[in-house]
């Protein structure tokens, strides 16, 4: 229990001594996991794949335990008011999540049925896995929905250790998933070299494939190929929901502000030109995925031609994207808008991801950069490769800055009354009437007939025709009146217009980086990895150095598209 004591010092160290013991635990759980995956990985003496799934399964279990002892607890005082961080959590956050949780489902239930094909020979902790996942899976789904916003303020010690085991056990079943996903691209680039007759690169196919024969040939073979083309969803889904947990972990004890966040729902009204742009990328890309899987491997020429055809239409995305963010840039130089600078996990959180991730492809960029230039011999395609490296970083060190810089801006507050335009008359300052209607006043169609100038453009005070009763004085004053506010009016209703056309522009460049970083995600998440079939680098830095270097950052950069995506998202509903 913690001792109460003043806010200042007794609250808060061993509110402080609680985080640090708690990031301990969870790094100490996540490094013997992650020694004992690399030990099944390189095939370490006594080292099997049932240690990694019953350690995998232990940590499942009793992040199972908390969690239901949490929402037990929660049901039970649910009549409480509790603080919520409103930045957490966000709607089509949780929505994107329960998409990648039930793909994987989906995944599981391959599993399964993979596990009852070849149970002759695998061991009892295969089939055991994929249903404690599931079960993991569906609980923890819905406690995030439920409970992601959640600011604890009560058993933080306690809770401080369950958040954080839930955190690096997610992150160990990304970690198994990536490993698991690699090793198969591996194996399938390698069979591309034999098939290209690379002779001079010593090959041994890491199989880990079960030793029996397979009950029924076709469920099997159905089972093995979808399983590795799940996957992506399945990295995605863990290392969302580690993200979640942690900005959760972040929020136990702290003291929230008064103001709270105003809802900004999506809307696809002002973003067609940037949907549609977005929308051919997205097209194109897939396109060009399913070009060059089915082509590379085939022969020297074809996978060449593939190669070639992959950096040309990159080249031409990162361009745009360049381009857009350089647009976007611009006119946030131009306006005059306040930073958001209030203690918010969840926004630190993105920021960092981004810069964080952002390095896994710069590594890689960079990698490719050197090889071009240390390399003896240059076949055409690789020269292809630079300005796409160089676009690759360009790129991601401008959106990075877009994106850190829109989420950090303070939001601006729109009028609804200048949207309708209700528009009165005041008469001798007592009688109100409706002037005419504000779609003809919006429209420029207000009655001209006897000349009048439109209210829209005359001020918010309009006149109203003289009854008899009115002296030549009051006539005159009003009409006085009228002309000094027209000036200013007009002026207002300007720097609105002005205002509105710059957030069009930018909601646009936000909708077509969200489908360009889309597009980005999917050929790396589907096995279209030039950094692999390229070749070049293999043969400047050595095959092991450059694919322990592609198999590092390679997640690193997968996630980094869906991070970006998802914060656009959040960027255009912002703006």
């Amino acid at each position: 229990m913690e001792k109460a004591g003043s806010p200042s010092l007794g609250g808060s160290y061993p509110q402080k001594n609680a985080e640090i013991l708690s990031s301990q635990y969870g790094i100490n759980l996540f490094l013997a996991g992650l020694l004992l995956t690399f030990a099944w990985a390189v095939h370490a003496v006594g080292i099997s794949k049932s240690h990694l799934l019953s350690y995998l399964i232990t940590l499942m279990l009793i992040q199972l335990l908390w969690m239901l002892w949490y929402l037990c607890r929660s049901c039970t005082q649910r009549r409480l008011i509790r603080d919520k961080d409103t930045h957490a959590g966000a709607r089509w956050l949780k929505c994107g999540i329960t998409l990648f949780a039930v793909i994987t489902l989906i995944l599981d239930s391959f599993k399964i049925g993979y596990y009852i094909d070849f149970s002759n020979c695998l061991s009892p902790t295969e089939g055991i896995f994929p249903v404690t996942h599931a079960v993991h899976t569906i609980i923890q789904v819905y406690f995030l929905w439920c409970h992601a916003k959640d600011i604890i303020q009560s058993f933080k010690t306690l809770e401080r250790f369950g958040v954080i085991h839930s955190v690096f056990t997610n992150l160990l079943l990304w970690t198994n998933g990536v490993l698991t996903e690699s090793k198969h691209q591996l194996n399938e680039h390698k069979e591309r070299l034999i098939t290209l007759g690379f002779g001079n690169i010593t090959i041994v196919l890491d199989d880990h494939a079960p030793q029996c024969n397979c009950t029924t040939t076709t469920l099997c073979s159905i089972f093995s190929q979808g399983i590795y083309y799940l996957y992506p969803f399945n990295i995605e889904y863990h290392i969302l929901a580690s993200t979640m947990l942690y900005v959760l972990w972040k929020n136990i004890g702290r003291k929230v502000e008064n103001h709270q966040q105003h809802k900004t729902p999506f809307k696809f009204h002002g973003i067609t030109v940037g949907m549609i742009f977005g929308l051919i990328v997205l097209t194109s890309t897939i396109a060009i995925v399913v070009v060059y899987l089915i082509q590379i491997g085939r022969s020297k020429i074809k996978s060449e031609l593939a190669l070639t055809m992959f950096y040309l239409h990159a080249i031409c995305v990162l361009a745009l994207m360049c381009t857009a963010g350089i647009v976007a840039l611009l006119i946030y130089r131009l306006e005059d808008r306040s930073l958001d600078n209030s203690k918010n996990p969840a926004r630190k959180l993105d920021g960092e991801l981004l810069v964080g991730t952002a390095a896994g492809s710069w590594l890689l960029s960079w990698g490719s950069i050197l090889a071009i230039i240390c390399a003896q011999a240059h076949p055409k395609y690789t020269w292809y490769n630079l300005p796409y490296s160089i676009l690759v970083i360009i790129e991601k060190y401008i959106q990075n800055l877009f994106i850190i810089e829109s989420i950090h801006r303070e939001q601006e507050k729109m009028n609804d009354d200048i949207k309708t335009l209700r528009i009165v008359t005041i008469s001798r300052g007592s009688t109100l009437s409706l002037s005419p209607s504000y779609k003809e006043i919006y429209n420029g169609r207000a009655t001209h007939d006897s000349g009048e100038v439109p209210c829209l453009f005359r001020g918010s005070v309009c006149g109203r025709e003289n009854d008899g009763g009115g002296s030549a004085k009051e006539e005159t004053s009003q009409e006085n009146s009228l002309v000094t506010h027209s000036a200013s009016d007009f002026s207002f209703y300007s720097r609105n217009s002005v205002t509105s056309n710059k957030r069009r522009i930018l909601k646009n460049i936000a909708a077509f980086l969200f489908l360009c970083n889309l597009s980005l995600w999917i050929p790396p998440a589907f096995g279209c990895r030039p950094e692999y079939d390229n070749g070049l680098e293999e043969i400047v830095f050595g095959f092991e150095p450059w694919i322990i270097v592609v198999n590092l950052a390679m997640p690193f950069s997968i996630f980094y598209r869906m991070h970006s995506a998802a914060s656009l998202f959040e960027v255009n509903c912002k703006t």
